[in-house]
């Protein structure tokens, strides 16, 4: 699909959902979100309505992704003392947590990841990024809490970030950097 208010390319995925959204993908491309019976026109019609408020974002993230990739990759001996570093905080973080969410948990492990901050097994094993070293202690936590929470509820249904926010009511805030500022340190993880 191509809107010519917007620069970027544009994919559609089609749902048993309500409503129309328009993201920006870490990519630079726009995904939409659409009803099953939506028409082209109507999307269209919401794309060229929002497509000021699009090229914004689209801008923005342009910028950060100069300015990410103005900054080196990390050392391998940097990413080392990321997780060494990772490996003494994380799990007091864990520790505290785990009863305010009311759950156990087995393992935990630290990685060099490229796609995930975190992730929680069926067993309730535990798998965390190093990089979660270079975000503020508030969005560490966040993180935390949220691969907690999958303890009680193993998607993320209403249900799910019902247990995150009762936990941690400043989750959004801290999803939106990580959303903002994550992509920059994955790319400099990847060089």
């Amino acid at each position: 699909m191509r809107i010519n208010e917007i620069s970027a390319e544009i994919s559609v995925i089609r749902s048993a959902r309500r409503t129309l959204a328009a993201e920006i993908r870490p990519d630079g491309t726009v995904l939409v979100r659409a009803p099953l019976k939506m028409s082209e026109a109507q999307i269209t019609r919401f794309l060229t309505q929002k497509a000021p408020l699009i090229e914004k974002h689209l801008q923005k993230q342009l910028r950060r992704k100069a300015e990410a990739d103005a900054l080196p990759p990390f050392t391998p001996d940097e990413i080392r003392a990321m997780a060494d570093q990772a490996l003494k905080v994380i799990p007091e973080r864990v520790k505290y947590y785990a009863p305010l969410v009311g759950v156990t948990y087995g393992r935990i492990t630290i990685r060099n990841q490229k796609s995930r901050w975190g992730s929680c097994s069926s067993v309730g094993n535990l798998n965390f990024n190093c990089l979660l070293m270079m975000t503020p202690p508030e969005v560490l936590d966040s993180v935390v809490v949220h691969e907690l929470c999958h303890r009680l509820q193993p998607n993320h249904s209403a249900k799910f970030y019902a247990e995150v926010y009762r936990v941690f009511p400043d989750y959004d805030r801290c999803d939106r950097w990580l959303k903002e500022h994550g992509p920059a340190l994955i790319r400099r993880m990847t060089g």
